[in-house]
């Protein structure tokens, strides 16, 4: 399980996250949602040692990740998929991919259980990563990730100006995911997508979870999402 429990991080001088507690199950979606600038980012660049805490904590199973530098986080099994993608571009797919598999000494039998999610990737292995589509970069940035065989997989707005079957394929994947016991931290902001998906919905608001209800309790009138999400 990964938790936060009274976390406040920030940027310099201007604090984001206030006194934040959260938790992801293994074999679960969580879906985070809130506004512009709520500190849902924020939250999984603290996670992952990329900002630092001024108080609270963090742990994965019990071990404490606050105070540790960045790159040993993903060694801990946590991978991440920031929103942008942020891939090696000059470098081909396999490069990339190999980079992720790199972090924690996986080799080719986990490579190939990336490229059979992701096809495509398999006939782009030798493509740079900068001239794939944008669709196909990000199932590059996901399974780059899951070269890891991570624990936790935390997702920054995965689907955001992709075509359907492409949202359709990370959906998928996300499920396959959660058949596979990982726990997945998704930021979403769109409604139907969350309920589709989601085991539990956090709503952050102001730097602080604000609710935390399992997805079944949730239709698309419900108060939250006006609450917490529209404008």
């Amino acid at each position: 399980m990964l938790t936060l429990e009274g976390v406040d991080a920030g940027y310099g001088r201007v604090q984001v996250l206030r006194g934040l507690s959260f938790a992801a199950q293994a074999g679960e979606v969580t879906c985070v949602m809130g506004r512009n600038g709520a500190g849902k980012t924020t939250m999984l660049r603290a996670i992952m040692g990329q900002i630092p805490l001024t108080a609270g904590r963090i742990a994965l199973d019990g071990q404490r990740l606050d105070g540790l530098p960045a790159h040993r986080i993903p060694r801990l099994g946590i991978g991440y998929v920031p929103q942008g993608r942020r891939l090696f571009g000059p470098l081909t797919v396999a490069e990339n991919l190999e980079i992720g598999l790199m972090t924690r000494g996986h080799g080719a039998r986990t490579r190939e259980r990336v490229l059979d999610l992701f096809p495509r990737l398999r006939e782009r292995l030798g493509q740079t990563a900068s001239t794939l589509s944008g669709g196909e970069q990000q199932m590059l940035a996901i399974g780059r990730a899951l070269c890891l065989e991570p624990k936790v997989m935390l997702l920054d707005e995965p689907t955001e100006g992709l075509q359907p079957s492409m949202i359709a394929l990370i959906r998928d994947t996300v499920r396959t995911l959660r058949g596979m016991g990982v726990a997945v931290v998704l930021v979403e902001q769109r409604i139907e997508a969350v309920l589709e998906l989601a085991d539990r919905v956090a709503f952050v608001e102001t730097g602080q979870v604000a609710e935390t209800l399992p997805a079944a309790d949730l239709t698309p009138a419900a108060p939250q999402f006006a609450r917490y999400v529209g404008v």
